[in-house]
């Protein structure tokens, strides 16, 4: 028996677009283009645009886990992109590491410099290291995390609140990849140009 790869995958759930969305939908589309920066509907929001509870909520979730809160956004992007990069979801590894590299300029000074090729790099604070292994375990084996990963964090001057800031984008993280995954859904054309 084969099993398929994200590449090969149809679209499990009809993507819904702008143009076919409910108004509440819309209403959902348009904040998350608002509140991203991006003037179009990402493919994850679109999968779930038949269903606007579930996409209110995980826009909700989304939203104030990855764009709110104290930790930096590009490291939010980096975790996001470690832990999809090392679980395999094709999507959102690709998404996020895009959004990373888009920001790399913020650490490196050189818009030419990718930190998702080199997540090891010297430009890569030692505090980001830290929590780009910590979060990726949490996310990959959430049991395997002791007293001494929490100090650990500490140690690297991270304070209470952005240390949960920083679990929840494990959570967040398995969310994105499980509906991206069971879906089926292919990166946006838009993505795939900017890559």
């Amino acid at each position: 028996m084969s099993v398929a790869t994200p590449t090969t995958l149809a679209t499990r759930f009809k993507l819904v677009p702008y143009a076919e969305a409910s108004p509440e939908v819309k209403a959902i589309y348009d904040e998350t283009m608002r509140d991203m920066g991006v003037p179009f509907v990402l493919n994850w929001f679109k999968c779930q645009g038949s269903n606007p509870t579930l996409l209110r909520g995980n826009w909700a979730k989304l939203k104030s886990t990855m764009l709110l809160g104290q930790v930096p956004f590009i490291l939010k992007q980096l975790i996001i992109y470690n832990i999809s990069k090392t679980k395999g979801c094709q999507y959102c590894a690709h998404a996020h590491g895009t959004i990373a590299d888009s920001l790399s300029k913020t650490l490196t000074g050189d818009d030419s410099i990718k930190l998702t090729q080199n997540l090891q790099s010297d430009y890569i604070p030692s505090s980001y290291k830290v929590a780009l292994g910590i979060i990726t375990r949490a996310a990959l084996d959430p049991q395997s995390i002791t007293e001494a990963d929490f100090d650990e964090l500490r140690d690297e001057g991270y304070a209470d609140e952005e240390i949960l800031e920083l679990m929840a984008l494990a959570d967040l993280t398995n969310m994105i990849n499980t509906i991206a995954d069971l879906s089926g859904i292919r990166i946006d054309n838009e993505l795939m140009e900017t890559k």
